[in-house]
């Protein structure tokens, strides 16, 4: 390795910084110096002390705030201005836009826009413009833009966000990659907990369909309800349990969260930090979202054998391989979800056959040693302050291949 660096990662809030999770460690243990910055809180306090890495908390919103946000880059370009880093490593699109302005104002040589998602291809009215807005922006200052996924940077491209020769994907893509022999290793978890997860939730051996993630609409929670009430005719004894909560932004209707929380056989969890044992007990994972950047639940539900059912949208096409590791729907067609997550209840085979394959593509693609590797030997290739480049390895990078729903196994 070439020299070390000092990098700072920028988002909003600690909340977000689950997806930096055990790679700063593993960024700090090759030499590097690795800062992190969001609003105070002590999730972010919690976070330095667990990855063994600075932190500092600056004043930060979500939401678009022009006073705020002025009060906010100022803060943040003179913390920049003290610590001189060589790499800003900026995430989500208000810390993007946040950490890549205060990253040119401070003249750092290395800015790097990480694309996790676009918010605007699901957004109505007057906030679609303010939010192409801001991701043009961010990508126009950034050196360097990383997409999670090659169908997110298609989908950049695609909407002239940022310019093909900026963006890129390493690997084969993903946040943060999938820790497929620690928590998500299905024969490590303890046959003991999954059977009381089942009895404490009421299913016992019954067929359990899944959900984990946020309960919004962009998260197809509509059209989950919708194919739940099929599924549910059809196959008697089957339950479904969705663990995340429900947000007021890009809410769920109250008669579709009515109709959920009044079925004795849709059991409410709501956020679960570890859902390894949760994956464990589900026979399918339906995930109809509309719009992702790479998902995370997906990629850990097939890292512990779990097959599953997504909506045929950006980033949920890198992350199931349909046919193969589960099922592809067109996006919002609650028929064809509830069709397909029948047909994994009751093909018991077919279930444990897209289950193995998918561990097997999320252990040879998506690895997090394998996803943080390739972003290392990236950084290595990045000037420094001094403007002389590191010795890295080279960038597996496939931002120029074309996509086609993702890699076959």
């Amino acid at each position: 390795m070439g020299r070390n660096l000092r990098i700072v990662h920028v988002f909003t809030v600690p909340l977000s910084l689950i997806l930096l999770r055990g790679q700063v460690r593993f960024m700090r243990d090759r030499g590097h110096e690795i800062i992190v910055v969001t609003a105070p809180g002590p999730e972010l306090d919690a976070f330095g002390e667990r990855e063994g890495v600075r932190v500092q908390g600056i004043e930060m919103s979500r939401r678009i705030s022009p006073i705020d946000d002025l009060r906010s880059l100022a803060k943040l370009v003179a913390f920049l201005h003290e610590v001189r880093p060589d790499v800003v490593h900026a995430h989500t699109p208000k810390g993007g836009l946040l950490g890549t302005t205060a990253a040119a104002l401070a003249r750092i040589p290395a800015r790097i826009y990480h694309m996790r998602g676009l918010p605007l291809s699901t957004a109505r009215g007057a906030q679609r413009p303010l939010l192409a807005a801001a991701e043009r922006t961010s990508c126009g200052l950034a050196t360097h833009v990383l997409c999670v996924s090659a169908s997110l940077r298609e989908e950049a491209v695609a909407r002239r966000l940022v310019r093909p020769v900026t963006a890129r994907v390493l690997g084969r893509g993903s946040g943060n990659g999938v820790d497929c022999d620690g928590r998500f290793d299905p024969d490590s978890v303890d046959a003991e907990a999954v059977r009381k997860l089942r009895e404490s939730i009421g299913v016992g051996g019954a067929p359990l369909v899944g959900f984990v993630g946020r309960l919004v609409r962009d998260k197809g929670v509509i059209e989950l309800a919708d194919a739940w009430a099929r599924v549910r005719e059809r196959v008697p004894d089957a339950h479904l349990v969705i663990a995340g909560r429900f947000e007021d932004r890009d809410a769920v209707p109250s008669e579709v969260r009515a109709r959920l929380a009044s079925d004795e056989r849709v059991h409410m969890i709501g956020f679960v930090d570890d859902p390894a044992t949760l994956y464990a007990a589900m026979d399918v994972l339906a995930f109809p979202s509309h719009r992702e950047g790479f998902p995370n639940a997906p990629a850990e539900a097939a890292s512990m054998r779990v097959p599953v059912v997504g909506a045929r949208a950006v980033g949920s096409v890198d992350a199931i391989v349909d046919g193969v590791t589960g099922t592809l729907v067109p996006v919002g067609d609650a028929p064809a979800l509830a069709v397909a997550i029948e047909r994994y209840l009751t093909d018991r085979d077919l279930a444990a056959a897209h289950g193995r394959a998918g561990r097997e593509r999320m252990q040879r693609d998506f690895r997090s040693q394998r996803v943080w590797e390739a972003l290392a030997a990236f950084y290595e290739t990045l000037p420094t302050r001094s403007g002389r480049p590191t010795d890295g390895a080279p960038v597996t990078d496939s931002s120029q291949s074309s996509h086609h729903g993702g890699s076959r196994v």
